[in-house]
Formats: structure tokens, C-alpha cells, sequence
């Protein structure tokens, strides 16, 4: 469950990224940030969500925004997904879950009547200071980047 609000500062944090550096949210001070979860690497609606990104990746990063997925995956299975789908931003592994839950973004889901615990799909927009503008709670994995941007424009 989201613990976070928008015009919060954003919680820090470090994590590996996809070719095994250490990536830490104060790297990005000064750029606004796309930090989005998802579930698990070379899945359908999180290969749809990523390559949304790459499409248009020039779009966001005219608005001067890096992209940072989180994802409980393993920093080698990061490094596969983005050499397959040609990613050109951040990837970090998160398999202990410490900046998963430190974003709200593990909890409840339910799936054919079935309840469990797992990463709900969430992406917060933060400013160059550091502050959640926005949250989107359920991301449109097709349209990510125009929902994206017509939040932050409008």
C-alpha cells in the first residue's frame, strides 16, 4: 500500500543497475525522474511498459527526465532485458525489495480470485529538487510516456 503523497520528498535510495554500478537517487539532482516498478523483466505488459519508453525516450528526455525501472529482478536478467529490447535508461535490481517497500509498491494483488503479495506497478515523477509530484498507480503500459507527460505539463 502507497505510504507516499505527492509534493513529499522523495525517499532515498542505492541500488545495482543493469551493468552492475552502484546508481543512488542524488546522482539525479537537478533532473526531473521517472521512477517506475514493475513486476518482472520480459513479461508482456512490462516489455510493452518498457519499450514505451524506448519509443519515446527522446520525448521524455527533452523534458529533461532520466528513466529508472525497479524491478525485484537480478542484475544479470536486467542486463539481458535491456540488450534484447535495446534500453537505453537505468535498470536497478532490487531483489531484497528495500526500495520496493520503501515506495509503497509491494503489496496485495489478486489474480483469479487468489490473493498474494507482489509488486504493484507504480511510477512516481520526481522534480529536480527531489519532490513526488505525481504518483500513477495502475500505468497505462502502451501510452505510459504521454500519460507521463500530460501529467507533468498540465
Amino acid at each position: 500500500m502507497l505510504n507516499l503523497q505527492p509534493n513529499t520528498k522523495a525517499p532515498a535510495f542505492k541500488g545495482k543497475d543493469q551493468n552492475g554500478n552502484t546508481i543512488s537517487l542524488a546522482d539525479f539532482k537537478g533532473k526531473n525522474i521517472v521512477l517506475y516498478f514493475y513486476p518482472q523483466d520480459d513479461t508482456p505488459t512490462c516489455t510493452t511498459q518498457a519499450c514505451n519508453f524506448r519509443d519515446n525516450f527522446d520525448s521524455l528526455t527533452e523534458q529533461d527526465f532520466v528513466v529508472i525501472g525497479v524491478s525485484p529482478d537480478e542484475v544479470a536478467k536486467h542486463k539481458k532485458f535491456e540488450t534484447k529490447h535495446q534500453l537505453p535508461f537505468i535498470l536497478i535490481a532490487d531483489p531484497e525489495l528495500s526500495i520496493i517497500e520503501k515506495y509503497g509498491a509491494w503489496g496485495e494483488k489478486s489474480m483469479y480470485g487468489k490473493k498474494y503479495m507482489g509488486l504493484l506497478r507504480t511510477t512516481f515523477l520526481i522534480d529536480t529538487k527531489g519532490i513526488i509530484k505525481h504518483i500513477i498507480t495502475k500505468p497505462k503500459a502502451k501510452t505510459h510516456t504521454e500519460e507521463i507527460l500530460s501529467l507533468w505539463n498540465s
